[in-house]
């Protein structure tokens, strides 16, 4: 399946034992094998009654427009609003109405430039949970350009992890705007930057990082005029800190995830990936966000109205298109027997969520950098700008996309 978003949570510490996976799914529900990814319409029309304003994807928000989060019946059970505004990273303050139907932010106007994400929860009147996540960035004055920076400054991150900066504007001056961007490692490894496109600037090393190498990116975008009158007013430092390897193998033919940790294979998981019309990406993927609970909705991907799930449980994206490792209790016999996906990869969970689950494992187990490896899908290897797809490219390619010879 492939979709749009729910609600962050870090991960835990591993087993040290090498898991087969027979007792949990002796716990799990039983039922049989569907062939879509989809349920009821009801279902969808929970997810609906979530109403988040601005709208999920608005850019050029002005600061003054009113932020606001409401559902027409039942009640907010949580909700998570989170600022990334000048490389800094925050989150806003703010309560749920005494009859549950409101969440309004504690200070009135939105903080110009910034990029901001809402994740709400809400019970209906049957106590059935439904998430929807928002993403909307405020508008940014013409004579300013303003790099929203991936990962979050002090994150612990996976091995996989490629810095990212998404600019607010095309960059004319690549190479000016090169020169002022520095990001280096400690211990100490050649880190590289290649553009897609011009308002995408990504680094790497030539190979995964080395756990516990700490990464600092400085901004000093405040001297680069990129084009007549247009400025940078970043001066910033962002940081962190590789954890522990993992690295996760999908062998889509088999129906079947190897998990391994530092290079030892710490569980072998039944999954299902994608259906014969819509296969599973082959390549390397790189978790980009983790969330408990998310909507996935096919209109939103292409797909029409074959599905509208409101409550995925242990989701992690993979790709700006929409593919995810995630958890499906909707057909709990597919994963490990056949591939019925939208082109996501689905673990054997349970509504709501179990930590017991394959999912929930795997979920506890990750962090945001950490690789999904696909292969033996009959699909194309996915782009490396789709997501943080530059593992993808060779060395020698990657390097060759630098402004700065």
């Amino acid at each position: 399946m492939r979709h749009v978003h729910g609600r962050a949570r870090r991960a835990g510490a591993a087993s040290a034992a090498v898991l087969t996976w027979a007792a949990l799914l002796a716990g799990c529900t039983s039922g049989g094998v569907s062939g879509t990814d989809g349920v009821s319409g009801a279902a969808g029309a929970r997810a609906e009654a979530i109403r988040i304003s601005p709208d999920d994807g608005s850019k050029g928000v002005r600061p003054g427009a009113r932020l606001l989060v409401r559902v027409e019946s039942g009640r907010l059970e949580s909700v998570r609003v989170v600022k990334f505004q000048d490389a800094r990273v925050s989150e806003v303050a703010g309560r749920i109405s005494d009859d549950g139907l409101r969440w309004e932010p504690a200070a009135g106007r939105l903080a110009p430039a910034a990029r901001y994400t809402v994740d709400a929860v809400a019970l209906d009147g049957h106590g059935r949970r439904s998430a929807r996540h928002v993403t909307f960035t405020t508008d940014v004055p013409d004579e300013r350009l303003v790099a929203h920076v991936t990962p979050e400054n002090r994150s612990t991150v996976g091995t996989g992890m490629i810095v990212s900066l998404a600019f607010n504007r095309d960059v004319t001056d690549r190479a000016a705007v090169e020169r002022a961007v520095r990001v280096t490692a400690r211990p100490a490894v050649e880190v590289r930057p290649h553009w897609f496109g011009r308002s995408r600037l990504d680094f790497r090393p030539e190979r995964y990082w080395k756990p516990g190498t700490e990464v600092t990116v400085s901004l000093r975008l405040r001297d680069v005029e990129d084009a007549p009158g247009v400025h940078g007013p970043q001066d910033r430092t962002v940081s962190f800190t590789v954890g522990r390897g993992q690295v996760s193998r999908v062998d889509a033919a088999r129906h079947i995830m190897q998990v391994r940790r530092d290079g030892r294979l710490l569980a072998t998981v039944p999954v299902t990936a994608g259906a014969p019309k819509s296969r599973t990406y082959n390549g390397k993927m790189v978790v980009m966000e983790m969330l408990e609970v998310t909507r996935m909705n096919s209109r939103t991907v292409g797909f029409g109205g074959d599905y509208d799930i409101p409550d995925v449980p242990h989701a992690m994206r993979l790709t700006d298109s929409g593919t995810f490792v995630h958890g499906n209790y909707w057909a709990p016999d597919a994963p490990g027997r056949v591939n019925i996906s939208h082109g996501c990869v689905g673990l054997r969970d349970v509504k709501g969520g179990g930590s017991d689950t394959p999912a929930g494992w795997f979920f506890d187990r990750s962090l945001v950098g950490d690789v999904i490896e696909v292969v033996h899908s009959d699909d194309r290897k996915v782009a490396p700008d789709n997501g943080l797809g530059g593992w993808n490219m060779g060395w020698k390619q990657w390097k060759a996309g630098g402004a700065l010879r």
